[in-house]
């Protein structure tokens, strides 16, 4: 069986990202959608909110197991003994940052190999941190997340007023 890890911040899930999930589905007969516990930058939802989410979004999709972590990446994957990491690339700057981290993930994990999926056109200008600052503007943010994750980004900057 060929497995992947989609690991990523998913603060929020975005179809962006549900795009890339499902193109993966077509090269990997399973794939872990792999929610970070913590990174670069201090994260809206919590992990189990993100978590929920995912299951929640991804729950017509049987391949799919999300789950998350904590820690390296590249442990991570020799733990669940994945040999595949699917990265989306959006422009020029994500390629250099994502090769620097897939170069690091092999010398961390010797056979560990990234596969780079280019976004569609569509999502090209789409981000987790431009819908969270849209739906904090009070901005509709239903052409970029599922109804759903709208619905819990609404509540959430309710409380923060």
């Amino acid at each position: 069986m060929l497995e992947a890890i989609y690991p990523g911040s998913f603060d929020p899930v975005t179809y962006g990202h549900l795009d890339i999930i499902d193109r993966a589905l077509h090269l990997f007969d399973r794939l872990i959608v792999a929610v970070a516990e913590r990174g670069p930058k201090e994260s809206f939802f919590n992990v189990e909110e993100r978590v929920a989410m995912l299951k929640e979004v991804l729950a017509d999709r049987p391949k799919i197991v999300v789950s998350h972590f904590d820690g390296l990446l590249a442990d991570y994957a020799i733990r669940e003994r994945i040999r595949f990491v699917i990265r989306g690339l959006r422009a020029v700057s994500d390629f250099d940052f994502e090769l620097q981290m897939a170069l690091t993930n092999s010398k961390l994990a010797p056979g560990l190999d990234t596969v780079f999926l280019m976004t569609k056109e569509t999502h090209l200008y789409l981000s987790s941190s431009t819908v969270k600052e849209i739906a904090k503007l009070g901005g509709d943010v239903s052409e970029f997340v599922p109804p759903l994750v709208g619905e819990r980004l609404k509540e959430g900057f309710k409380k923060e007023i």
